[in-house]
């Protein structure tokens, strides 16, 4: 009788499209972790290029390698990894994407030790044109932190994190093929009903952004998902207002686009001082969380402050006058505010000198 393969403790799920140029460092990355029980399960969703020819290449029985007989995109081969991964726990990895060689030993070791935790992510490093740029999420976390930012972005970089395989099995399905483009923050709060969400703090992914990255096409798609989402999650506090204020927040905070004029700014204030009232009244978390929270959603308003005064839709009265009284400035001193709004004037000036030699 054939004997069975023993169940790695991890099992790696990756979709793969046309990744030949950099899923061979991406592998690689995986055959340098201190820690080696794992499995990588690639589903490739059709490429036309060698990405197949480049993954076989590699002699490694840990590697399972699933081409799909037809192009189902991302979400769906993701959920087909998902049914072969045979791990007590499951890490996601796109195809570009590079860890670090402690992320498996640091995620087991702590999901080991945190049984109250179903799913953990990592801070991650990020490439862009071939150098290091500095990350906008947040430096420091403890679980609450997490959950609090979740109401109000994304924190979580989708290559970085490990969860329980068992918890990942009661999502039926895995991923929704509907929320493609904000399919991992549904994830995430989906999974969030079987226990806690954390980040460990040091950097154990590089992570590439692309030049160019979305379409508009793309970005409009998950700017509406991303708000179906937390609409659902506002309904308890704002009712029939919940999907005007989800829109706001994934406008402002998570899309970072300016706001038009101080009114938006004043909507954008009260809305983060409502919702994180409302989180820590309802979560009540450890006074270190607690700090946090509010540095954290102090810092994304000063953040829409200064996108408006950079743009020249804000004055520099308008960031102060419509301040809420407990946001403070976040990381940004008056000297940052008073820069953005000399160099929104510059551009104010230049727009309109351009309107009237266009005349």
């Amino acid at each position: 009788m054939k004997q069975e393969p023993s169940s790695p403790t991890v099992s790696v799920v990756m979709a793969t499209y046309n990744g030949a140029a950099l899923v061979s460092e991406t592998i690689a990355s995986l055959q340098a972790q201190t820690f080696g029980d794992f499995e990588l399960i690639i589903v490739d969703d059709c490429s036309t290029d060698d990405t197949v020819a480049v993954i076989r290449s590699f002699d490694d029985p840990r590697i399972r390698l699933f081409p799909s007989p037809v192009n189902r995109r991302v979400v769906l081969s993701r959920n087909a990894a998902i049914a072969e991964a045979r791990g007590r726990y499951i890490a996601a990895l796109d195809h570009d994407d590079v860890c670090h060689p402690d992320r498996f030993r640091r995620q087991v070791a702590y999901l080991e030790s945190h049984p109250e935790i179903v799913l953990v992510g990592a801070a991650a490093n990020v490439l862009e044109d071939g150098a290091i740029v500095p990350s906008s999420l947040a430096p420091l976390s403890t679980p609450a932190v997490i959950a609090w930012l979740l109401q109000i972005e994304n924190p979580l970089v989708w290559s970085s994190v490990m969860m329980r395989a068992d918890a990942a099995r009661r999502l039926d399905p895995f991923m929704r093929p509907e929320m493609v483009y904000a399919e991992d923050f549904d994830l995430y709060h989906r999974i969030a009903a079987f226990g806690g969400i954390a980040r460990l703090d040091d950097e154990l992914l590089t992570y590439r952004r692309h030049s160019g990255s979305a379409s508009q096409t793309q970005a409009s798609a998950m700017r509406a998902r991303a708000t179906d989402i937390l609409a659902a999650v506002y309904a308890d506090t704002f009712g029939d207002a919940a999907v005007d204020t989800a829109d706001l927040i994934v406008r402002h905070i998570m899309g970072q686009q300016p706001v038009p004029d101080r009114a938006t700014l004043e909507q954008v204030g009260s809305a983060l001082v409502q919702l994180q009232d409302a989180f820590l009244e309802r979560h009540r978390p450890d006074p270190e969380s607690r700090s946090l929270i509010r540095w954290e959603t102090a810092r994304r308003w000063a953040r829409v402050g200064r996108a408006g005064l950079r743009t020249g839709t804000l004055g520099l009265g308008d960031a102060a006058t419509v301040r809420p009284p407990h946001l403070g400035l976040g990381y940004a001193g008056i000297e940052d505010l008073i820069l953005s709004r000399l160099v929104g004037s510059v551009r104010a000036i230049r727009r309109r000198q351009t309107k009237r030699d266009a005349a």
